[in-house]
């Protein structure tokens, strides 16, 4: 089986970092190099909103280097992508077509959900508790430049997951602006941590234990494997009379020894004893106080830190597409999951939403060959029929716009934002007047075009349960001529299905040029 060589391009917020793998389905992945450059993009970011003219050269100059690298290297193929240094960069688009036209890489700018569905993956694939530990209360604290994401897991499965803007880079440039004494950094960051921390605890932590928390960061993951800080945890194992375990799984105590050598006062010494740069401390000191913030919210006992960057997920996420590598936890379930729990806090009707998901499904797999479309927009359209009723929450007489707006401003790990206006598109206009392509002009025609299939699909699904009495024990769909016929086998009246199943079947009829038709079963 041929080896193949991948490059993988983290533009972050305060370095940029290039790792190249080799991978294969016979030997697995194995990482070649790894490149980091520190970069510092957020501070003009999050202060200005643009980049300085002398940062966007030294951002050209080391992609420059990066591509020389992969050249030398005889790299196959490549990913790189902007994340929130560049994703709230005004004028993004043309700093990355200037970085294209002088360097040869193409830059995509990475939604945080997107980001956070990456790392998750990276965390999954890696030999270690994961899966044992999901199956009790298990928090994933994901810690950025500009954001963390704190996702929830309990039996297995997804809970919830949220994004806080309380990111490392974002917390010292705040409270660099305060301009107070060094003595008072940590009980400002802590102060600024802990308001909203709160907020996530009473919305998601009043009735749920926690007893792990799994850890991605660029600093304290990395800290842990140095020599001397290895040193530290195993003379305090050997005090506890405990074994020498992976430094990868850390309780609370010696995470607590690890800390105390990142806050010492003196930058120097620190940077000395933790084999880092000195101008990183202030970063690792901060990316610890936000892991002790959240130990202590969730009072977990365990930590584990995988070690795992976002290159990491990009080159896992690559071998998935390219079938080299494969995974065993269901990523796509979660996605469901995060779906249900959104239903769940808009107080959507959950017997409602399976009785139109399997309607939706069922006919999207009936007509393929009409609409051509794959497995990835077969998941819009369940997470559609998940989110059909979340509107009602705001508004019963307004709900088509109050949906949507709840899906966009809602994000749903895993999914692109264009995927989330394909969403909210498609339960907008289940309920309210399809708006036509030429009448608009935010939406490419390629999505535009989805967003009406799914759409056509979502209408006669809710169409056949319109009385939402879930008259259909079963029924089945065949293609006959121009028409698709649904065979329902029920006893019951379905007069008012029929009677107001015709503008919904109308709307499909003109998408797809085959009429939707109810037939009773008859005994």
């Amino acid at each position: 089986m041929a080896v193949r060589l991948f490059g993988a391009i983290d533009v972050g917020s305060y370095e940029l970092e290039l790792k190249i793998f080799e991978i294969s389905k016979k030997n697995g992945v194995r990482t070649i190099d790894d490149i980091v450059r520190r970069l510092d993009l957020g501070t003009d970011t999050y202060n200005y909103g643009k980049l300085s003219f002398r940062r966007t050269e030294e951002l050209k100059k080391v992609m420059l280097e990066f591509k020389r690298i992969m050249d030398n290297y005889g790299v196959e193929a490549y990913k790189a992508y902007g994340t929130s240094a560049i994703r709230e960069l005004t004028g993004a688009s043309i700093i990355l077509d200037q970085i294209e036209n002088e360097t040869g890489i193409h830059v995509d700018i990475l939604g945080n959900a997107e980001q956070r569905f990456l790392d998750y993956k990276s965390i999954a694939f890696r030999s270690g508790p994961f899966e044992k530990m999901i199956e009790t209360g298990t928090a994933i604290l994901d810690i950025g430049s500009g954001s963390i994401q704190l996702s929830l897991f309990d039996n297995g499965k997804l809970v919830t997951t949220q994004n806080i803007s309380i990111g490392i880079l974002r917390l010292n440039e705040q409270v660099s602006r305060i301009n107070a004494p060094t003595a008072k950094f940590e009980s400002l960051v802590e102060e600024l941590c802990s308001s909203r921390l709160k907020i996530f605890k009473h919305l998601y932590l009043e009735k749920r234990k926690i007893d792990n928390i799994i850890v991605v960061d660029d600093y304290i993951s990395d800290i842990i494997h140095k020599p001397n800080v290895e040193g530290h945890l195993m003379e305090l194992a050997a005090r506890e009379g405990g074994a020498a375990e992976s430094s990868d799984l850390l309780s609370i105590q010696k995470f607590n020894v690890v800390y105390d050598q990142i806050k010492t006062a003196n930058r120097a010494e620190a940077a000395r004893m933790l084999e880092i740069a000195e101008e990183n401390v202030p970063m690792a000191h901060i990316s610890a106080i936000i892991m002790r913030c959240v130990c202590d919210m969730m009072k977990v006992e365990n930590i584990w830190l995988p070690g795992v960057v976002l290159c990491d997920g990009m080159m896992y996420e690559y071998a998935e597409t390219q079938k080299i590598l494969s995974f065993t936890h269901n990523f796509e379930q979660d996605i469901i999951a995060s779906a249900q729990e959104i239903s769940r806090r808009y107080n959507g009707s959950l017997e409602r939403s399976r009785t139109l998901e399997k309607i939706a499904l069922k006919i999207f797999d009936s007509t393929r060959r009409f609409h051509g479309l794959g497995d990835r927009e077969k998941l819009l359209l369940q997470i559609s029929a998940i989110l059909h009723d979340c509107g009602k929450f705001i508004s019963m007489n307004n709900l088509s716009d109050c949906a949507y707006q709840i899906i966009m401003n809602t994000e749903i790990i895993g999914i692109s934002r264009l995927e989330r206006e394909i969403i909210a598109n498609v339960v907008r206009f289940n309920h309210a007047d399809f708006v036509y392509y030429e009448k608009q002009s935010r939406i490419g025609r390629s999505a535009y075009m989805t967003i009406a299939k799914l759409t056509a699909i979502l209408r006669v699904a809710n169409g056949l349960d319109r009385s939402h009495k879930h008259k259909f024990g079963d029924f089945k769909i065949r293609v006959k001529d121009d028409q698709l016929i649904i065979t329902v086998d029920s006893k019951r009246d379905i007069t008012l299905e029929k009677g107001l199943f015709e503008r919904r079947a109308d709307f499909f009829e003109e998408i797809f040029s085959i009429r939707p038709v109810i037939k009773q079963k008859k005994d």
